[in-house]
């Protein structure tokens, strides 16, 4: 099993805009990050995504940081790759199961507008949150 950590924890009140770090959220079982705009949507609670696969974007974009991918979780040392729906990560307090893999784009961000490539339909992962509790920037982030 490999670890990570937590880079970031983004929240944004509104949909379509990038989210911004808050360093410590607060997940709520079975609807998300508390205050997101995106909480209780569905299977999709929660986003996440590698700090690896943003510095590869950053090729293309250089002012890409966590958050710009609207995911709620930015997360290093983990392979979010290797993830299948059904499988559960530990991040912080907070027990988190893979609900999704990606996702259709059904009009282009301004990211695929600039670079032509957006890296959430690949490699972003969208899950259900099934134990609530606090998660900070610095947090163990592991396969359950």
């Amino acid at each position: 099993m490999t670890e990570g950590r937590v880079v970031a924890v983004c929240r944004s009140d509104r949909k379509g805009i990038p989210k911004d770090d808050i360093g410590t959220g607060v997940f709520i079982k079975e609807l998300g990050l508390d205050g997101d705009a995106h909480a209780g949507f569905a299977h999709r609670q929660v986003s996440l995504i590698a700090m690896e696969d943003i510095q590869v974007a950053r090729a293309k974009l250089p002012s890409l940081r966590p958050g710009s991918f609207a995911e709620n979780l930015t997360v290093e040392g983990i392979d979010l790759g290797a993830s299948k729906v059904g499988l559960r990560l530990k991040v912080g307090e907070v027990l988190l199961e893979v609900s999704q893999i990606g996702k259709e784009c059904h009009t282009k961000c301004a990211i695929y507008k600039t670079t032509g490539d957006c890296i959430m339909p690949k490699k972003g992962i969208f899950c259900r949150v099934l134990e609530g509790g606090r998660v900070s920037v610095g947090d163990k982030v592991e396969w359950s």
